[in-house]
């Protein structure tokens, strides 16, 4: 019934997610596929421990709490 997906198929499918995603998100999109994927093959294989890598994460400042710090510190600069 179905044939193999060729390479025109693969770009057209390509095309169509860049066009919903933006070119901003698509490595938000591919990360979040790609520890999904992970994820499920865990699941599969019956692996329940959690990685090392997801428990230490670096923090992160936001862009609002950075441009208010700038903020602030220029208007009390001009005082």
């Amino acid at each position: 019934m179905f044939s193999r997906i060729g390479p025109w198929e693969i770009i057209l499918i390509l095309v169509v997610v860049l066009i919903i995603f933006g070119a901003g998100k698509l490595p938000q999109v591919g990360s979040a596929l790609g520890k999904g994927i992970r994820s499920f093959k865990k699941g599969a294989s019956g692996d329940d421990s959690e990685d090392e890598e997801e428990d230490v994460k670096p923090a992160t400042v936001s862009r609002t709490t950075t441009r208010k710090r700038t903020t602030a510190h220029k208007t009390a600069k001009k005082a």
